[in-house]
């Protein structure tokens, strides 16, 4: 706790603290809580950023305030109470106002513990409704801001880029394993035209890029002691994109009856429950700014992440599994094969979305 303290005491906190302790489950970042004596004094969350995938902290954190500081505006405008509880605030360090510090190795950052608070794993249509209307509301809130965010993981939804990771891959054959997977290669390229519309229709000006947050899960949520949605948190992947990321990044996960890894593909389908909770909770809050363009293409956005994340599960497999972490040595194969499973229910399910989306408009 020593080492821990000598950080926490480079930010302009309030109060005496007297514990800290690991918080949370979270994969990306290292996060604990600090807890001070004072009534009167908050507690705090303190993080270590990982600089191995957030490199430009200095634009992270800038996007983060940007983004915070709008949302803060619009509650405060509307009247909103507990505004505290329904915005992250970061805390500036003592000697440079930054909302991070650098201890030479590490980037750390400190922010106010939202009390009475919890976050949920449960993924079921009352809470895909939540994440709708929370994620919505979220985008509706930045639909107007004024800055320019910059891109913290560049490319990091760009479809076109990910197929050219996949053909440089294929080109190289480091592992020797292509003439294994060429059917996948094969119904790949033959959606790739489709599945580019994004960046083709943006680069003819039809397509707006907005703030999104592009890491959209239940658990990305807060809630009070009475259900109801405070905020949206991890804000590290905010930063310019299509709507649809938003959109279909939750769907690809939340909507999947089975496993991202399934090893067996009857267990994997397109849950339209899902679906439709999280799509009308999304409608009610976004409606308000979105293009026709954007609506009537949903149902793209939720093919375009599945197919996606097969591009990228299969690169890596053909490359030999240089980037995801494996457990056996088909993981990425079988990886590639559940997200193929889950685009075939997708595309089969089409109509039927595009009816639902009329209903809510």
């Amino acid at each position: 706790m020593k080492d821990l303290l000598s950080i926490v005491s480079h930010f302009q906190t309030k109060g005496t603290v007297c514990e800290i302790k690991p918080l949370g489950t979270g994969l990306i970042n290292d996060t604990y809580k600090v807890t001070t004596i004072e009534a009167d004094a908050p507690d705090y969350v303190l993080q270590c950023i990982n600089h191995a995938i957030f490199q430009n902290v200095e634009m992270l954190q800038a996007n983060i305030e940007t983004v915070t500081r709008h949302i803060r505006k619009k509650l405060e405008e509307r009247g909103e109470a507990d505004v505290e509880r329904k915005v992250l605030h970061f805390v500036p360090t003592a000697d440079n106002g930054k909302t991070y510090w650098h201890d030479g190795e590490n980037y750390w950052r400190v922010m106010v513990f939202i009390p009475r608070a919890r976050t949920y794993e449960t993924v079921n249509p009352e809470y895909s409704y939540y994440a709708g209307a929370a994620f919505g509301n979220f985008q509706a809130m930045l639909a107007d801001i004024p800055d320019t965010l910059g891109e913290t993981i560049p490319d990091f939804h760009n479809m076109e880029f990910r197929l050219k990771q996949l053909r440089d891959a294929v080109a190289a054959n480091a592992a020797g394993r292509v003439k294994e997977v060429q059917y996948f290669l094969d119904e790949i390229e033959k959606r790739a035209a489709e599945m580019c519309k994004a960046e083709r229709l943006h680069r003819e000006g039809k397509l707006p890029k907005r703030v999104c947050h592009c890491d959209t899960k239940v658990n990305n949520m807060m809630f009070d002691e009475d259900g109801n949605v405070l905020c949206v948190i991890d804000l590290d992947t905010v930063m310019p994109s299509f709507i649809f990321s938003d959109y279909g990044d939750f769907l690809r996960s939340g909507a999947n009856t089975g496993l991202e890894d399934d090893k067996n593909p009857d267990n994997v389908n397109f849950n339209m429950e899902i679906f439709k909770a999280f799509t009308k909770g999304y409608l009610e809050s976004a409606r308000s700014f979105l293009l026709p363009i954007e609506i009537e293409n949903l149902p793209y956005a939720a093919a375009l992440f599945p197919y996606m994340q097969c591009v990228r599960f299969l690169a890596d497999y053909i490359n030999g599994d240089t980037y995801y972490k494996i457990q056996y040595p088909e993981h990425n194969l079988v990886r590639t094969k559940a997200q193929f499973k889950l685009l075939q229910s997708v595309e089969k399910h089409t109509p039927e979305m595009q009816e639902f989306i009329k209903s809510c408009i």
